[in-house]
């Protein structure tokens, strides 16, 4: 394809989960393969994730977490519907249960989120160029709106919206993590309706679903990249994101939101993920694809007339993203 078609924003999500996982994110940060970082602000290493971002001057998000380890916010003084009876979050799938079942107090999803930026500009002295959520938190029904209303708020403007077109196709992923990469895509859709009442933005594509940890290659990153373009007009510049989790192994007890590093954290993936992403394979297959690199701050000052990200009609960025 003639020039650069995609600009691409490399995100690695779970900045500050651990200094081993952090190495990881810097190099690939300093490598050029990764463009921006997602930051937890109560993982255990999240004073030494900022210092690095500030020393390298790393674009740095917030990972809001409402689903692993400790709160930060007010819930850490006393019973709340978002934590278990011993003080910690409920889990990826816990936090999911109780939303369904209604027995998560929105007031508290509000407090911790406030809470959580609060502490991401105590940690950077500034304010996040982004805001996403740990475990796809962000997208989850009711949470959503309370997560747009919060942002608006705090005049941050961009989130990630996880759409990822064709993902229930992706025949490698085990039948468990389709069927959560599809309950993520479902949430995702029907989240745009809130955040484009209060005015965020996204990119225009969304890739990693289906390329998480071992399931990382060139081949199929590309292959995701292609899926987002089918149907697009030659000559329209696409923006994308590609969720990433670069980084080496974490040594318990190092690590984690509270309660120790998880099996993901301790395990080869995320080394895998690391070696991907900065192998000059990649870089090339991009560049060949028409895919440039870039940080988010490139696409909010897109030049007039381009367009902004995220603010296509409803109905172009759910077509866009069917099987």
């Amino acid at each position: 394809m003639a020039g650069p078609r995609v600009r691409l924003v490399v995100t690695a999500d779970d900045f500050g989960y651990c200094p081993r996982r952090d190495e990881g994110i810097v190099e690939a940060f300093l490598a050029g393969a990764v463009t921006s970082v997602s930051l937890l602000v109560n993982g255990a290493a999240a004073e030494s994730a900022a210092d690095l971002a500030r020393r390298h001057q790393i674009p740095t998000g917030l990972h809001a977490n409402l689903s692993e380890g400790r709160p930060v916010g007010p819930a850490r003084q006393g019973a709340s519907s978002l934590l278990s009876p011993e003080g910690f979050f409920l889990g990826k799938m816990g936090f999911r249960e109780a939303v369904a079942a209604g027995t998560v107090s929105l007031p508290q999803v509000r407090e911790e989120l406030e809470a959580q930026l609060i502490r991401f500009r105590e940690l950077l002295g500034r304010d996040p160029t982004h805001v996403d959520g740990h475990q796809h938190v962000h997208v989850l029904p009711g949470v959503c709106q309370v997560f747009a209303e919060v942002l608006q708020a705090n005049e941050v403007r961009f989130t990630r919206l996880p759409v990822e077109r064709g993902v229930g196709g992706c025949e490698w992923l085990e039948a468990p993590a389709r069927a959560f990469a599809c309950s993520v895509e479902r949430d995702a859709r029907a989240a745009v309706g809130p955040f484009s009442r209060y005015g965020l933005r996204w990119t225009d594509a969304f890739v990693g679903l289906s390329t998480c940890g071992r399931h990382m290659s060139v081949h199929r990153v590309s292959r995701a990249l292609a899926r987002a373009l089918e149907g697009i007009p030659t000559g329209h510049a696409l923006t994308a994101e590609l969720m990433a989790h670069p980084g080496y192994p974490s040594v318990p007890p190092a690590g984690g939101c509270g309660e120790g590093p998880d099996a993901f954290s301790c395990s080869w993936e995320r080394l895998h993920e690391l070696r991907v992403l900065t192998a000059p394979t990649l870089r090339a297959r991009l560049a060949q694809d028409g895919v440039q690199l870039c940080a988010l701050h490139d696409l909010d000052s897109k030049r007039p007339g381009e367009g902004v990200p995220g603010e296509a009609p409803l109905e172009t960025v759910l077509e866009r993203s069917r099987p």
